[in-house]
């Protein structure tokens, strides 16, 4: 499975030449100004929930690619609305088959609102079981039990957590949640975009060298296979 990293929480998986892309925030992140956005693929897009840092490229990439945007069923009506064309609405602790493998939707403690104060649901978090390898994604989240679940159900390649604090876990959570998943690759996001969520990084390694874990901060761009 290739990585790419396109910051903050926006990231896109490679299975089998399917590209999954998730919570595609690139214009507006002031960081990501490198990427262009009409370079950036995807044959479907995930999102996590309705916060403007997790959708705010999503009908925009969905026009134009033709892929479908699979989120929870608030968040997939309101991106049809708005112009996403082909959406694919879950809930919670429900799965579909698509051609790539099986997504499922799982718990995630956050708040969801669509940008014009629409209700957005449950957030949630999405793991990803293909051919290739399964990996999981926290969303936005607190440390929660709950994750306990998808270590004891899920055998995963890697785990993308987020890390940056004030808005969701840390990285001292962030270790205890990637223990949970029973994961030891993590790939960290929802960091540094903004002066709340800075990092420092140094310290957030050690956090997860001192647990047996090993923590990927990807440059803005830069991919890697898992």
């Amino acid at each position: 499975m290739n990585f790419t990293y396109y910051g903050h929480s926006c990231f896109a998986v490679e299975l089998g030449g399917r590209v999954l892309l998730f919570d595609p925030f690139i214009t507006p992140n002031p960081l990501a100004a490198g990427i262009d956005l009409h370079s950036v693929r995807a044959d479907f897009i995930l999102v996590s929930h309705g916060h403007q840092d997790h959708l705010a490229d999503a009908v925009v990439l969905a026009k134009r690619t033709g892929a479908p945007v699979i989120a929870n069923y608030e968040v997939a009506t309101w991106l049809g609305k708005n112009g996403a064309g082909k959406t694919h609405g879950l809930n919670h602790g429900g799965a579909f088959a698509f051609d790539f493998g099986r997504v499922k939707l799982v718990n995630a403690i956050h708040s969801s609102s669509l940008p014009d104060g629409a209700y957005g649901g449950n957030p949630c978090g999405f793991v990803v079981e293909s051919a290739r390898g399964n990996f999981y994604y926290s969303g936005d989240t607190a440390l929660t039990m709950d994750m306990q679940l998808i270590g004891e159900s899920t055998r995963l390649a890697f785990a993308a957590l987020c890390i940056g604090g004030t808005f969701t876990m840390d990285a001292a959570d962030a270790v205890t949640a990637a223990r949970f998943v029973n994961c030891g690759q993590i790939v960290g996001v929802h960091y540094d975009t903004y002066p709340p969520i800075k990092i420092d990084h140094g310290e957030a390694r050690k956090l997860f060298q001192a647990a047996g874990k090993k923590l990927h901060l990807l440059k803005i761009g830069e991919s890697r296979e898992f």
